[in-house]
C-alpha cells in the first residue's frame, strides 16, 4: 500500500479525510480521483480548496471545520502556516471560537470588516511554538505538583510561614514593639511581590479560572481593608428582562470590616489588553478586552445597587457561616476593582503619551472603578516596601 493511500481509504470509508488535523475534505472535493489500479507511491491529491470571489479566496467553513467561511485577500500568499500552528493547532478554529457570529472571517484586502494583513501576520507569530508549548506543559505540572511537594514556591505555604514567624515574634514580646511589627509588615509585602513576580513569569498559561484561584491567595493581603473573599456570588437582575428575574454571577466579591460588599474582576496578565495599537484621532483608546471588563463591572454594580435591602438580606443569609458572627452584608454605593493586563503594547513598554491616555481612562471611572494593571500592582508593592523601609 502506498504511503498516500490512507487518504483515499478515509474518503471511501468515512466520506471525509482530515489533513494535518486542520483541513477536512469530502470525496466531491477531489479533482483527480485515483483509477482502480492507481499507484499511490507517486500519486498527488488535488482538492478543491476554495473559489475566487471579488479579489478574495473564499474557503467554505466546512473545509476548516468551523462555523465561518474564510475570505483571504489574493495578495496574501496561501501556505500551511497561516492555517496550522505548531502541533496541528487550527488558527481559524481558534478565531472562530472567539467570535459569536457566523459571518465570514475576512483577512486583508479593502473590506471594512477585514483583519488587516499585518495584524493577521503578527497574530500568527504569537501562536505558541513547540518550546512555548513545552513550557506551558511544564507550568501546568509545576502548578499541580506545587500543591503536594515541598521546595516549590507555594503562596499559601510561604504565607503560613510568614504568619508563624509573626506569631512567634509577638509572643516573645512582652510589650508592643512597633519595629517588630514594621519588619513583619515589610516581609509580608516582599512576599506578595515575589509571589506575583513568580506567577507572572511561570504561570501565564493557566486558564482564567486557575489564574483567579492563584490570585485569591493574595487579595486580602493586597487590599487589607477587606476581611473576606466571597466566590461565585449570585445576584438578581430585574432589568435585562422586566418580565422575569435573571440570575447573574460575580466571580469574586470582597467584604470589608463593616460588611460593605465590593466587586473585583481578576483577568489574566496578557500584554496588549489595555490600549489598542492603532490611534483614534491621535489618541490611544481602550481595547475591547478592557472596555468589556469595565462594562461587566458596571453592570454588576448597577444590579447590586438596584437589588438594595432585599439583596443585603439574601446575601447575608447565604454567607452567614462565612462571615464574623452578627455581621451583615451591606450594599452601599459598591465599588469595583479590575486587575487586568500589563503596561505593554506590542511587546514594549507604553510610551509617555500612552500612559497619559491610560491615566485619563482610569480617572474617568475613578468614582466607581479602580483599574489596576499587574505592573501597577508591583509598583504599589515596591512603593509600600520602600516607604516602610525608610
Amino acid at each position: 500500500m502506498g504511503t498516500n493511500q490512507w487518504v483515499w481509504n478515509e474518503l471511501t470509508n468515512t466520506n471525509v479525510a482530515w489533513v494535518s488535523r486542520v483541513f477536512s475534505f469530502e470525496p466531491a472535493d477531489l479533482l483527480n480521483p485515483p483509477t482502480p489500479t492507481q499507484d499511490f507511491d507517486n500519486y498527488v491529491y488535488r482538492f478543491r480548496f476554495g473559489t475566487f470571489v471579488d479579489g478574495y479566496v473564499q474557503i467554505p467553513a466546512r473545509v476548516l471545520d468551523i462555523k465561518n467561511d474564510v475570505l483571504i485577500s489574493r495578495d496574501v500568499t496561501l501556505k500551511r502556516s497561516i492555517f496550522a500552528a505548531e502541533r496541528h493547532v487550527s488558527i481559524f478554529r481558534r478565531l472562530s471560537e472567539l467570535i459569536e457570529h457566523s459571518d465570514s472571517i475576512v483577512i486583508g484586502g479593502e473590506r471594512p470588516e477585514a483583519i488587516p494583513r499585518d495584524v493577521f501576520e503578527e497574530l500568527i507569530k504569537k501562536f505558541p511554538n513547540t518550546y512555548e508549548l513545552d513550557r506551558y506543559a511544564g507550568a501546568r505540572v509545576h502548578t499541580i505538583l506545587s500543591e503536594y511537594l515541598d521546595g516549590m514556591k507555594d503562596a499559601r505555604g510561604r504565607y503560613e510561614t510568614y504568619l508563624n514567624r509573626k506569631q512567634m515574634a509577638l509572643t516573645r514580646t512582652t510589650k508592643l514593639d512597633l519595629s517588630v511589627l514594621k519588619k513583619l509588615e515589610i516581609e509580608k509585602y516582599v512576599l506578595i511581590r515575589d509571589m506575583i513576580n513568580d506567577a507572572l513569569a511561570t504561570k501565564q498559561n493557566l486558564s482564567e479560572g486557575e489564574w483567579q484561584q492563584l490570585m485569591l491567595s493574595f487579595l486580602l493581603l493586597l487590599f487589607p481593608k477587606y476581611i473576606k473573599v466571597l466566590e461565585n456570588i449570585t445576584i438578581h437582575d430585574y432589568y435585562s428582562d422586566p418580565t422575569k428575574k435573571t440570575n447573574r454571577y460575580i466571580d469574586i466579591g470582597l467584604v470589608d470590616a463593616n460588611g460593605n460588599l465590593d466587586v473585583i474582576e481578576v483577568k489574566k496578565p496578557f500584554d496588549d489588553k489595555i490600549l489598542r495599537k492603532s490611534l483614534y484621532r491621535g489618541n490611544s483608546i481602550p481595547t475591547s478586552e478592557l472596555s468589556g471588563s469595565i462594562m461587566q463591572a458596571e453592570k454588576y454594580l448597577f444590579h447590586l445597587s438596584k437589588w438594595g435591602v432585599k439583596g443585603e438580606e439574601t446575601l447575608t443569609k447565604k454567607y452567614a457561616a462565612e462571615l464574623p458572627t452578627g455581621m451583615k452584608i451591606r450594599i452601599s454605593n459598591p465599588k469595583a476593582i479590575i486587575i487586568v493586563g500589563r503596561d505593554q503594547i506590542g511587546g514594549t513598554e507604553m510610551t509617555g503619551s500612552q500612559l497619559l491616555d491610560f491615566e485619563v481612562i482610569k480617572r474617568k471611572y475613578a468614582n466607581m472603578l479602580d483599574i489596576i494593571t499587574y505592573d501597577d500592582l508591583l509598583r504599589r508593592l515596591n512603593n509600600t516596601i520602600d516607604a516602610l523601609s525608610g
